[in-house]
């Protein structure tokens, strides 16, 4: 369905929640749903939206998101400067199409990460250009200097997600950071955290994800507590469900993470598997996500002679996915910090039991250590190996920790819960700025 379908189409009388059904502008400007949550999130919620009968059209850069059918995308391009298989390529005279296009380039050449500044100006053209034909906005963690100067600068009130502050991602590559240069490097790409902050500040309503989340955005980005409401996102739970048709393959562990960034902790699983394979030699590693070639867990990998017990898979379908999952013994989340973790919620709603750390919210998605799950110290190589040959070794508490945490998920985390908190806020949110307009 496109664009300009949905705008035609004739409007519903009410949606699910009994008022008039909203006309909703999400604004991703990374979409991939295969690496990280930004791209899982716009697709899950913007088809829980769709189904309680309102608008939503997804407006995005690439990687462009993946839809369920009912759900338009509009594409705003982006010189996609970082895609494979030439990423930091200089593009040609003709690829220019602005002055937006060069300000992307500039900012590569010296180190930079635009996207979040690029999108923002191309969203606010846009979105002018559009003026009327929606009745709230919403921007998923893009917080750039275009989304500012309210309705009037963008034709509707504005709701913005923030996962979690990239300054813990920040934060956390500096930490891990070998040399001066690297660190140099670092610093430079994470630039466009201050604009993030600045614009954090100035924004009427931010929704965020977990308790945790919150208390970090106002440490590290200076948001007023009162403007920052927590609404759960979760997973899938038809899809992701138990099926005892799948068999579960003796000593397999299961992550989903990005092979080199610090925050997720896969480097400290990796300490782990080596370590449990001394007492479990059938213990191996799937991870789901992209292997580097070199780096930290290339280097552990090959220092403790796993390569034949770590395998990497990518670009696997959902339904692949669902079964690796249920496939595997443990489902474990080795990240030093994260501000949900969807992973952790979609192991369990597959009734696998799960091995996580205490880092960041993850422990309000996992819940107590022992009952849902075995939780441990973030970067605690030596606990995580305690957890998982607990586990493995451990039928019955494997059946309770599995059958618990899928309990847990159904009563907490999915995503039409999420679709309903969503839509108060957007709602909270339009009679906001009505009552502003009306004092002025």
């Amino acid at each position: 369905m496109t664009a300009e379908a949905v705008e035609a189409a004739p409007r519903g009388s009410a949606s699910a929640d009994g008022d008039r059904p909203l006309r909703i502008a999400l604004l991703t400007y990374k979409g991939n749903p295969f690496c990280g949550g930004q791209g899982v999130y716009v697709r899950h919620l913007s088809r829980e939206l769709a189904r309680l009968g309102h608008s939503v059209e997804v407006i995005g850069a690439q990687p462009y998101p993946v839809l369920d059918e009912g759900v338009p995308l509009t594409e705003l391009p982006s010189l996609d400067l970082y895609r494979q298989p030439d990423p930091f390529r200089t593009p040609k005279r003709d690829d220019y199409r602005d002055w937006i296009d060069a300000l992307e380039v500039a900012t590569m050449w010296t180190g930079g990460f635009p996207e979040p500044l690029t999108f923002s100006l191309r969203a606010r053209r846009h979105l002018a250009e559009r003026r009327g034909h929606f009745d709230v906005i919403h921007d998923n963690q893009t917080l750039g200097y275009g989304l500012l100067g309210g309705p009037g600068a963008l034709g509707a009130p504005l709701v913005t997600t923030i996962h979690h502050p990239i300054t813990v991602d920040r934060r956390l590559e500096l930490d891990a950071a070998q040399d001066w240069k690297r660190r140099s490097s670092v610093r430079r790409w994470y630039g466009f955290t201050r604009m993030q902050k600045r614009v954090a500040r100035r924004l009427p309503s931010v929704l965020t994800v977990s308790g945790s989340s919150r208390q970090e955005i106002v440490e590290h980005l200076g948001v007023r507590r009162d403007r920052i409401h927590v609404v759960h996102i979760g997973a899938d739970t038809d899809l992701f469900s138990p099926d005892p048709s799948v068999p579960r393959i003796p000593g397999r562990i299961v992550t989903t993470s990005s092979a080199d960034v610090p925050l997720k902790g896969l480097v400290h699983l990796i300490d782990a598997l080596a370590k449990l394979r001394t007492e479990q030699p059938d213990a191996h590693l799937v991870v789901v996500g992209k292997r580097a070639e070199d780096g930290p867990v290339a280097q552990a990998i090959e220092r403790y002679g796993l390569e034949g017990a770590v395998e990497f898979v990518k670009g696997i379908s959902d339904a692949e996915l669902v079964d690796l999952v249920r496939g595997a013994q443990v489902a474990c989340v080795p990240s030093l910090y994260e501000g949900f973790s969807l992973p952790a919620a979609e192991a369990m709603a597959t009734g696998t039991p799960l091995v996580a750390t205490t880092g960041g919210a993850i422990p309000e998605v996992a819940g107590p250590d022992g009952e849902t799950c075995l939780g441990v110290p973030p970067g605690d190589a030596g606990a995580l190996a305690a957890a998982l040959g607990r586990l493995l070794g451990d039928p019955e508490l494997r059946a309770r920790l599995g059958a618990a945490g899928r309990e847990r998920v159904l009563a907490r985390f999915t995503w039409a819960r999420a679709a309903e908190g969503t839509a108060e806020l957007y709602r909270a949110g339009i009679e906001a700025s009505a009552a502003a307009r009306r004092a002025c």
